[in-house]
This record gives C-alpha cells, sequence and structure tokens, in this order.
C-alpha cells in the first residue's frame, strides 16, 4: 500500500540512470505502439463526467500508467497543485519560420541496429508528442501528435534540472552564489546532512556522494522517502516522515567522497533550487519568471508542480510550451542573447559548454554516453559540434547543436521512462538533422 500512496510523486521525480538500470523487465515489456496508443482515440477524460474506465486520477497513480500518460503529460495541472512561472504582459516576440518538409525524409540507422529509418518513423519510436527544430533562429521543423497542441503545456520533466542549473549559472556569474563555497555556507539547514561538506559546483554538477538510491524496484529505496515527503496529498495516519522538501533534504546521508564521481541524483537540483530561492529571497519559480521567462517573449506562462507547503519542484516539476521551450534553447544557442538584451550572461553559457570532468562522469557506465561530461545540470556530448542538452525520462529533450546552428525541442510519452529506451532512437537522429541541416545552411 505504501508503494501505490506514493507512486505519482515517484515517477514524477524523474530518474535517468537507475530507470534504465533497474527497470530492464519494462524495457522488455510489450507496449501499445504510438498509433495504438494516442490518448485522443483512446478518450481519456471526455465527457462530463468522463466515462469510469475513462477517468484518470492523481491520488491512484493511474495517471500516470502507462497509455493514460500519454494524455496526464499534457495535463499535470489538473492533478497536482502548481506554482505559475508568469511571463508577464508583454506581446510575446513572433518566431520566423523556414520549413524544411524534407526533414521527415531523412534517414539514419538506430544504434544497435542494421535497418536504416527515417526522421518521420523515429518520432513514432520514441511516442513522439511535439518537435521543433530551430536553424538559424527559425523554425524549420514543428509537429505535434496524441493530446498536445502548439497551445498547451507539457511536463518537461527532468528538462527542468538544466532551467535550475542555467539559474545557478547566472547567479554565480551575478556574485550571488560562489560555487566554492560549502552548501551548509548557504543552507545551515543541510549542516549536518551529506551536503553539508559539498561545494556548490558539486551540487551543480553532481558529484556529490550521497546515500541515496533511486531504484524504483526498491521499496526501500531513498527515492520513496523523497517522493513521499513531497507528495501534496495529506499523508496517512500512521506517516511520521518528512512532509516537505525543505524537511527531507536535511535527513539525507552521505556515502563515498564528493567530486569523485558523478552521480545523477535528482536531490541536488532540489538543493540548488532552495539555494537559490535563499539568496534571492523568491521561489525558483519567480526567479525563472523574472529573469528569463519574462524578458524572453514567451507565449504562455510555465507553471511548476509544488510540495504540500507550495515549494516548487525544482528536480522535475517544470511545464510548459513547446515554442516556448525552442525559444529558450535558442536563447542558450545564441550565447543568452535575444531580442535585443544579454538576458543570460554570455560567460554562463561558456561555463556550461566546457563541459564537467570527464573521468567523473565515465564512472557512472552509461554504455551510450561515452565521453559525455555533465555541468550546471547539462548534458555535455563533447561531440565535433560542440553538442549539449537537457534530458528528461519518457523522451523530453532540449539539444543544442552551435556548429549547425540548430536546436531541437521534444515533448514525448514513451512508456519507458529511461532515456536509454529514446537513445538508439534519438542519438544517431539529432545528428542526421545537424549534417542535413549545415548542408542546407
Amino acid at each position: 500500500m505504501k508503494q501505490a500512496y506514493f507512486y505519482p510523486r515517484v515517477l514524477f521525480s524523474c530518474s535517468i540512470f537507475l530507470w534504465s538500470t533497474s527497470n530492464n523487465a519494462q524495457e522488455k515489456t510489450k507496449f501499445l505502439d504510438a498509433e495504438q496508443s494516442d490518448p485522443v482515440k483512446m478518450g481519456w477524460m471526455i465527457g462530463s463526467p468522463p466515462p469510469t474506465d475513462r477517468i484518470l486520477r492523481f491520488d491512484d497513480g493511474s495517471f500516470f500508467q502507462f497509455p493514460a500518460l500519454r494524455w496526464s503529460v499534457a495535463h499535470m495541472r489538473q492533478f497536482m497543485p502548481t506554482i505559475n512561472v508568469s511571463n508577464g504582459l508583454k506581446t510575446p516576440t513572433p518566431l520566423a519560420t523556414n520549413s524544411k518538409e524534407d526533414i521527415d525524409k531523412i534517414k539514419f540507422t538506430p544504434l544497435g541496429e542494421k535497418k536504416s529509418i527515417t526522421w518521420e518513423e523515429s518520432l513514432q519510436k520514441v511516442y513522439a508528442d511535439g518537435v521543433v527544430i530551430m536553424h538559424h533562429g527559425k523554425i524549420v521543423y514543428e509537429k505535434y501528435f496524441g493530446a498536445l497542441t502548439p497551445e498547451g503545456q507539457h511536463a518537461a520533466m527532468s528538462v527542468t534540472k538544466s532551467f535550475t542549473g542555467t539559474l545557478g549559472i547566472m547567479l554565480v556569474e551575478e556574485g550571488l552564489i560562489d560555487p566554492t563555497k560549502l552548501v551548509s555556507e548557504y543552507i545551515p539547514e543541510l549542516q549536518n546532512s551529506a551536503f553539508g561538506d559539498a561545494t556548490v559546483r558539486q551540487v551543480m554538477d553532481m558529484t556529490t556522494a550521497l546515500q541515496f538510491s533511486e531504484d524504483y524496484a526498491n521499496p526501500n529505496a531513498e527515492i520513496w522517502k523523497f517522493s513521499a515527503a513531497g507528495n501534496p496529498l495529506p499523508k496517512p495516519k500512521d506517516y511520521d516522515g518528512p512532509k516537505t522538501y525543505y524537511e527531507y533534504l536535511p535527513t539525507v546521508k552521505k556515502k563515498g567522497v564528493h567530486g569523485e564521481a558523478f552521480g545523477y541524483k535528482t536531490v541536488n537540483s532540489d538543493v540548488l533550487g532552495w539555494i537559490i530561492a535563499r539568496v534571492t529571497g523568491k521561489t525558483i519559480a519567480e526567479v525563472l519568471s523574472e529573469k528569463i521567462w519574462k524578458k524572453l517573449g514567451t507565449e504562455q506562462d510555465g507553471y511548476y508542480s509544488v510540495d504540500a507547503i507550495g515549494t516548487p519542484f525544482a528536480g522535475g516539476g517544470y511545464n510548459l510550451g513547446l515554442r516556448d521551450m525552442a525559444r529558450f534553447g535558442q536563447l542558450i544557442l545564441d550565447n543568452g542573447k535575444a531580442n535585443g538584451e544579454q538576458i543570460i550572461p554570455k560567460s554562463a553559457i561558456d561555463d556550461i559548454k566546457k563541459g564537467g570532468n570527464k573521468k567523473a562522469f565515465a564512472k557512472a557506465n552509461y554504455s551510450l554516453l561515452k565521453g559525455w561530461s555533465y555541468r550546471d545540470m547539462w548534458w555535455i556530448t563533447n561531440n565535433d559540434n560542440g553538442a549539449f542538452c537537457a534530458r528528461g525520462v519518457h523522451g523530453q529533450l532540449i539539444y543544442i547543436d552551435p556548429k549547425a546552428d540548430m536546436v531541437i525541442v521534444r515533448f514525448a510519452s514513451n512508456p519507458v521512462a529511461a532515456n536509454s529506451a529514446n537513445d538508439p532512437y534519438s542519438l544517431p537522429a539529432y545528428e542526421a538533422v545537424a549534417k542535413f541541416l549545415i548542408k542546407a545552411k
């Protein structure tokens, strides 16, 4: 019963690595394909009220069980409390278009396979809900599937972490955060936790040594306790654990030596979110709104899911429109400048692009990400094009390729959470599109 109660929040915490290592059975499960699981055709939540077998609920976790999750990821605000990220009162900055229909026909060979497929076919493989490709600052490709529309918003999952990391490095460049200082100097409440003797930089690059398992197959894993704390629903009468993110984070124990190895742990992002809130005196939702969202010319507000006291989930709770995510990706590609304004210091973007410690990253044993690194909560490919990206479970993505002057953003609802399910069809696809656009000029 305990696992069922915590189930909704756990899925939303968006682990990548441990989903791929401890959920092999999930990857082998035979699921309905993208067409068969189309959420509109399946008729979820239609009617007044909907038919009993088409009603989805947060409290029992049904809203995030496949194939229902294909509808829910585009309607998160209907299931949980949220906090707004205002885009202000300005008129949105229009996005220029220069459609390239031939992109659908681009061919590549998926990793581990011998037969090539097209870009269009790959979108069905990854259960894409929406894709925008920007080239030279213009939309060259835009498609929506399933429950997502151009006016809709979608869960970004762990892409949220890269928003958090970007705000973190912005505040470093502004002098509000010193990455060499200990976390406890900013958050004394974490003095006796695993984070007490970790530096802010180690948190930002996830090289903290934590006793924190995100193995969802283990009912005793720490991720369950973290998720229980963050769950905004009323707790059972016999529950005696932490009731908010701020109550949970001081309980994290240390295991190992900080700085030696990369370890993808969602709690790092929530610690950074706490630091951002402490030094600014505002929630991370307010900081994102004021520093980026109101200045970027976005079309829509965004929103974060929150815990029982309204704390935004900095590790995976952001929801936004696809075009606005493309605007953000373009902002990063353009070294922090948009609409004639330097919104993010160029030095902050340079810090992201230089990447993290490759040797520390290699210790995490990502078989499909050899040679990569992690910096400021961004994934750095270190490939010839200098590409880097934000990644979230079930297929969420911002992929930035400086050499190709290209940004790819994608929302998806793959039944398998792990990026290892998407990567064979995605990683070579990004490179194929980049090559096509470089030749197209």
